[in-house]
């Protein structure tokens, strides 16, 4: 009999009676796997040995203060002394001895030091609760970390998120390199240079290198929260968290779903709950990005198209998408509230895990595939293959528009208007599911 009190480990998917247990490996990557029963205590003693494995790593794995003999002079040698004498030094004691070879005294070769030790690279907060965890009497007590003072800056953060109406996932994201600041740096924005900014990235990259990409989308909301601040005349500098991640050659472009994937995610997609159903062909059929499935709460209808208007919150990708042949049997019929609900987070962590048990995402053999943006990937090749004109292509997907695309792709189609539903419908309708 299934307890009531819900465990962290073990647990059932929507649409299988199956129990799994979700971990992490000896490497830090999570994974989960099948216990091969319906029957919650069989499942338990299945796991226990697994869930051991998994604690002993976590507990091996956090920061730990080690207590040590820190000695004063290398052992087992002879150092001098004063007034011509020497002094020996054991593991454990110095004995002084006089120039006439009299022993003056004995005292410690050192005594007892703490050390900090990490598997990883430590926080500030690591640091602090390492302390806190050796806290005792050889330590004394330890002061617990007090929360930063607020300051005129900090307003400008609040600004920048209510300006933008930003809050969810983003807000969180913002917050956080908000705090990688005033804890990296912790100086007035106005005092900043592009040093500071580089420190930040430095923080960022402590654990190992990240690619250029990724800074670049971690440093948004702080270097967006400066432009705001300089545009309305409350800060007078030069942004110095603008440009300052390193240019490098490391993009890697995620590997489309292959025809052999879709049958695999066909075949298997009644083990998904309605929503995540939903989620996966609304993907599949349109490459739409995940932010715009999640974007999406009405619909419009022209000429007896069903269109939905996309990209508002980036008006460089801001267009007209039609539902696709394919899709429409699936959505109510007509959309007044959002239609996928929940956070797009925590559904690209079901849909990995997922792709994952059926089989479509193999971590060691050498694909790069994520969950939500390979279904973008492969639209895109399904409409290449179907012949369609490149700048066709560019409309369905919001990917003409940006600075770096040439004139004639950015002007001429504001918002998907350069051309009409039914072309843009033809379009869609070839991605498929």
């Amino acid at each position: 009999m299934k307890p009531k009190r819900k465990t962290d480990h073990i647990f059932q998917r929507p649409q299988s009676s199956n129990y799994y247990v979700r971990l992490r490996d000896a490497n830090g990557r999570r994974f989960v796997q099948s216990l091969g029963t319906s029957d919650y205590q069989e499942a338990a003693v299945k796991a226990h040995a697994m869930i051991g494995e998994h604690k002993a790593r976590l507990f091996a794995a956090r920061p730990r203060v080690e207590t040590v003999w820190q000695h004063k002079m290398e052992p087992g040698r002879e150092h001098a002394g004063e007034d011509g004498g020497k002094i020996i030094a054991t593991d454990k004691e110095l004995i002084h001895i006089g120039h006439n070879g009299a022993i003056v005294k004995q005292e410690p070769n050192g005594g007892i030091a703490h050390r900090l030790v990490s598997r990883d690279p430590l926080t500030a907060y690591g640091v602090v609760q390492a302390l806190l965890n050796a806290e005792g009497e050889e330590f004394g007590p330890v002061a617990r970390p007090t929360v930063a003072t607020k300051t005129s800056d900090d307003a400008l953060l609040e600004t920048y998120l209510q300006h933008n109406g930003i809050d969810g996932l983003r807000e969180k994201q913002a917050r956080d390199i908000w705090h990688i600041f005033r804890t990296v740096v912790n100086k007035p924005l106005r005092e900043c240079t592009r040093d500071d900014g580089r420190a930040i990235i430095a923080h960022l990259e402590a654990g190992g290198e990240i690619k250029s990409a990724t800074l670049h989308r971690r440093l948004v909301p702080l270097v967006a929260t400066v432009n705001l601040a300089i545009k309305e005349g409350k800060l007078s500098i030069v942004n110095p968290f603008s440009g300052v991640v390193p240019e490098r050659d490391d993009e890697e472009e995620a590997d489309p779903y292959s025809d052999d994937d879709m049958k695999l995610i066909r075949k298997n997609l009644h083990r998904l709950d309605k929503s995540d159903q939903l989620l996966v062909r609304l993907l599949a059929t349109t490459g739409l990005r995940r932010s715009e499935a999640f974007e999406i709460d009405s619909e419009q209808k022209e000429t007896g198209i069903r269109f939905v208007t996309i990209g508002t919150k980036n008006p460089h990708s801001q267009r007209r998408v039609p539902f696709p042949a394919d899709l429409l049997p699936y959505l109510p019929k007509k959309i007044t509230g959002q239609l996928i609900p929940g956070r797009m987070d925590t559904a690209g962590k079901r849909l990995g895990e997922w792709l994952t048990e059926i089989g479509v995402i193999k971590p060691d053999d050498g694909r790069n595939i994520r969950p939500m943006h390979s279904f973008r990937h492969r639209a895109a090749q399904r409409m290449r293959a179907a012949g369609l004109l490149e700048d066709v292509r560019e409309a369905v997907g919001g990917w003409a528009g940006g600075k770096k695309k040439k004139t004639s792709r950015k002007y001429g189609n504001k918002h998907g208007a350069g051309y009409p539903l039914s072309v843009l419908k033809k379009a869609i309708d070839t991605i498929g599911f």
